[in-house]
């Protein structure tokens, strides 16, 4: 019996599930460039009230981070079978229902001459496709072909709006139904079978967005790609990005408020997030005074954040209004902060805290920009219209610059200027709404400079350290590249000269960054690209390579593998999926009718603004638990045939306020707590309640968060890693610390604990992959071999880390792990590929002598069908479960980008 959701076709061995979650409210449309600063109107009463389907976000939530919206849940099977050679797995292309072989990704043992042959596992395929108003459609008689999620929308001119806008989403609330029957203001989503049988999920209505979207699954055959309904509620887009050189780390803050560290030394590993806020809408962004983070936002409080228990230390309040823009004094001793009312404010930072030092001259508008001079003794502010340069010592005003409003020839109501940046020569460079780039002599005020480079606004800029080269992002989504070169070959004049566009946004580059080596950009479409200057790059290797990090380095989906369930972790929900089956049986090509359909068993909303940080189901499905940044919160869960009974588990301790990780013991009976201050929670479940057994305190005094957890499937060993490279391990039996595993100068990406063996398995940011045998306080032989061999220089090369290892409870040679474009089994029984052997197989096999010589060339068994996966794990010894995100899909929700007109159309 092999778990689906409803709306199946059937395949032999691999299924795919759907997940439809609501896409969130936007802002409001611009129609003038001061609409940009007005901000979102909360939600009304009568609006929070109503409970649809499936609840909205609320609107100043905006967007959610990175968490998946339209889920792929792919169910493979695992084993192979005995007898005769196995046939290769089969391939449906996207247009026809026929199969064609590809490549397996799953390792075959030599069967057992005497074994009887296994009966044909199964597959299931979904076909889903929401209706439109008023009536259904079904995708019986339709082709699978891909097509656009969307209408075609109606291009705006440029110089008429300003970049980007949201157009508002509204949600029309269903009607009270009985359990298990749909509203009836909501028209189902029809899903046709081939073999008759049709079952339907309620469609999400979207009104707004430019014309309805209809969308349309596709599904690809056994062991292969599938596609899933495109609904989906973007990623969070970027809105300010801060580059500190001293630790060569990024900081990144998205629109719902959330806040990213990326180590760019570590393989550009995500290591550190702060959870977002509702009432938290970052504006700005900078690291003083070593590794000290700031933040600045609409709600006119200036926070701090404490990097070592990941969470926040402080925040205080500016009294100017929201804050637009936030800079450090190249000393960092000094934080200055620009608000609504048009005042800059002077903050000293202090070991603790920071003190409010005096006020400058205040402005008309608001200030939106803010620039220190290198020696730290004046600061240039932009505003609406013009740009004002400050004496630090007295406070005043020496300079106000005039922006030119001509855009494209035409005279603008208004010039917003985005960005400044205030050099050693006392050059200031601004960045405006009208396109331009243009450079002011400080000393006389004067326009020394102008570059039209854009018909869209010039939204940031950001300088080199060395001040000869600075980057520019448009609403366009190009990044442009300025450098300071020579006039001539022989002369020492130099000068300002665009020499690079880069376009990498689809949507408006809204924060740039310049490291010694690379440009960072990031925006409306989610993603943080970081584009090395091959000039500037010593060694031609895989870190000159263009980089794109759109998904979040943590997992956001857990298994209850006895129950068949999944729980999916939103920014302010949980939902709780129970997967179907069926018990046909068919062969190759046949199409099986569901028996049972997957039923939404809850959607789990929390209290208050703030974002759930972890969460957890256990693996018999009868515990819930997930936190915030304040509260911890657990729950027990009932099944009484199709209904399901939640009960919340009151008084909770006072140490259990937060916690960064969660998990449960194999057998349910325990549950591990990682909180914020360095400690680890062992607590023991009782029916409806729970027991707390021990609490292990942080090595030497400190406190390091463990942001990993990884439990032995026997219960006797628990493994921690914290925001450093170090791994503890635990015995749970006799409660004290067992060992240390050896300090590695990479962070760790995902760990697991071996059954039957209690080997530890470690992956770290570096692609390096260790094996340690908990029991002898060593290393193993295998790790100790491939340590000694090295890695193949293609897994070295990729550039997304580990995120979840598993092993095969029949098959102790092997060790299962992914990334968020590869899935890969290693068999320790096989040679280790070396560098000139071929890693992956990118081409289907011809035969099955060619299949069977793929599965023993080497130990790296390598899949790279799928789309990036969020999740994938074993529910049983023949199902493999899958969660796929796709990036279309991130896209295909965004607002329209500015159109721009090419060769005279």
């Amino acid at each position: 019996m092999f778990p689906l959701l409803p709306g199946f076709q059937f395949y032999p061995t691999l299924a795919t599930i759907p997940c439809w979650v609501p896409s969130p409210p936007r802002e409001e449309p611009l129609s003038a460039h001061t609409s940009r600063f007005r901000p979102a109107p909360p939600p009304s009463p009568s609006s929070a009230r109503a409970r649809p389907l499936f609840p909205p976000f609320s609107r100043s939530a905006l967007l959610a981070p990175f968490l998946p919206s339209a889920f792929r849940l792919h169910i493979a099977p695992f084993s192979t079978i005995p007898g005769p050679p196995t046939r290769g797995p089969l391939w449906v292309a996207p247009t026809s229902a026929r199969l064609s072989p590809l490549p397996s990704p799953f390792p075959a043992s030599p069967p057992p001459p005497a074994a009887p042959p296994l009966p044909a596992p199964r597959l299931a395929i979904l076909l889903l496709e929401p209706r439109a108003p008023p009536g259904p459609s079904s995708l019986a008689s339709r082709s699978l072909a891909p097509s656009s999620p969307f209408p075609a929308r109606p291009s705006l001119p440029a110089a008429s709006r300003a970049p980007c806008p949201r157009p508002d989403l509204q949600w029309r609330p269903p009607s009270a139904a009985p359990r298990g029957q749909r509203a009836t203001t909501e028209p189902p989503a029809a899903v046709a079978a081939a073999a008759s049988t049709a079952c339907a999920l309620p469609a999400l209505r979207r009104e707004h967005f430019r014309g309805r979207a209809r969308e349309r699954a596709r599904m690809w055959g056994r062991g292969g790609e599938r596609r899933a309904p495109r609904v989906a509620s973007p990623s969070a887009g970027i809105r300010c990005v801060a580059y500190n050189n001293q630790s060569n780390r990024l900081a990144v803050s998205r629109t719902d408020g959330t806040v990213e560290i990326y180590n760019l030394s570590a393989n550009y590993f995500q290591e550190k997030f702060f959870p977002g806020h509702e009432s938290r809408a970052t504006e700005a962004l900078c690291w003083a005074n070593g590794q000290r983070l700031f933040s600045a936002g609409l709600n006119g409080e200036i926070i701090e954040y404490d990097l070592q228990a990941l969470n926040i230390k402080y925040a205080m309040d500016a009294f100017g209004g929201p804050i637009w823009s936030m800079a450090a004094s190249p000393s960092g001793s000094q934080l200055l902060v620009g608000c609504e009312d048009g005042s800059v404010k002077l903050f000293q930072i202090t070991p603790d805290k920071i003190q409010f030092e005096r006020n400058f001259d205040r402005q008309k508008s608001r200030i939106l920009s803010l620039s220190w001079h290198p020696a730290g003794t004046h600061i240039a502010a932009g505003s609406i219209d013009y740009i004002s340069v400050f004496d630090v010592k007295s406070g005043s005003a020496i300079h106000k610059m005039l922006v030119d409003r001509q855009y494209m020839g035409v005279s603008k109501r208004k010039c917003i200027v985005w960005g400044v940046a205030f050099l050693s020569d006392g050059t200031v460079i601004s960045a405006d709404s009208a396109g331009k780039v243009q450079f002011w002599d400080s000393a006389t005020g004067t326009l020394v400079k102008n570059h039209l480079i854009a018909d869209a606004d010039v939204q940031s800029i950001a300088v080199s350290d060395q001040e000869d080269s600075f980057v520019v992002g448009t609403a366009e989504g190009t990044v442009f590249h300025f450098q300071l070169v020579s006039v001539t070959s022989n002369s020492s004049e130099k000068q300002w000269v665009r020499t690079k566009p880069f376009q990498h946004h689809t949507h408006d580059v809204r924060a740039v960054a310049h490291s010694p080596i690379a440009l960072i950009s990031g925006g409306t479409d989610t993603h943080l690209v970081i584009r090395p200057l091959m000039e500037k790059v010593e060694v031609k290797n895989y870190d000159a390579a263009l980089r794109k990090i759109t998904f979040p380095h943590r997992r956001l989906v857990s298994c209850a593998k006895k129950k068949q369930l999944l729980l999916f972790q939103f920014a302010h929900h949980l939902e709780l999926w129970r997967l179907g089956s069926t018990v046909a049986t068919g062969k190759n090509g046949d199409t099986l009718p569901l028996s049972k359909n997957a039923d939404h068993l809850l959607h789990l909303k929390t209290k208050g603004p703030e974002n759930i940080i972890c969460s957890c189901i256990s693996p018999c499905g009868s515990w819930i638990a997930y936190s915030t940044a304040s509260r911890f919160f657990l729950y027990r869960l009932n099944y009484e045939h199709d209904n399901i009974n939640l009960q919340r588990v009151s008084k909770m301790p006072a140490f259990l306020r937060s916690a960064l990780q969660i998990l449960f013991s194999e057998d349910s009976a325990k549950l591990f707590v990682a909180s914020n201050q360095g400690s680890l929670h062992v607590i023991r479940l009782l029916e409806g309640s729970f027991k707390h057994l021990h609490t292990f305190q942080p090595q030497s005094g400190t406190v390091e968060s463990m942001c990993l957890l990884a439990v032995s499937p026997d219960g006797n060993w628990l493994a921690a890693s914290g925001t450093s490279a170090g791994v503890h391990v635990y015995n749970v039996k006799q409660l004290k610390l067992h060992c240390t595993v050896p300090a590695y100068n990479f962070p760790v990406t995902a760990l697991a604990i071996a059954p039957n063996t209690n080997n530890l398995v470690i992956a770290h940011s570096d692609q390096q992959v260790f094996e340690y045998s908990i029991p002898d306080k060593q290393y193993t032989q295998w790790s100790r071999t491939i340590q000694k061999q090295g890695f193949h220089h293609l897994w070295l090369q990729r550039d997304t880390p580990i995120t979840h290892i598993s092993f095969h409870p029949k098959r102790p040679m092997h060790i299962l792990l992914h990334d968020a474009y590869m899935f890969c089994i290693i068999d320790k029984s096989l040679p280790l590929p070396n560098d000139k052997t071929l890693l992956y197989n990118p081409l289907p096999p011809t035969n099955e002598s060619d299949i069977i010589r793929r599965r023993t060339a080497h130990a790296f068994k390598i899949s790279k069908k799928y789309k990036p996966l969020l999740f994938m794990d074993l529910l049983d010894e023949r199902t493999l479960v899958a969660v796929e995100r796709p990036l279309d899909d991130i896209i295909a929700q965004l607002p329209p980008p500015i159109k721009k007109k090419k060769f005279g159309t």
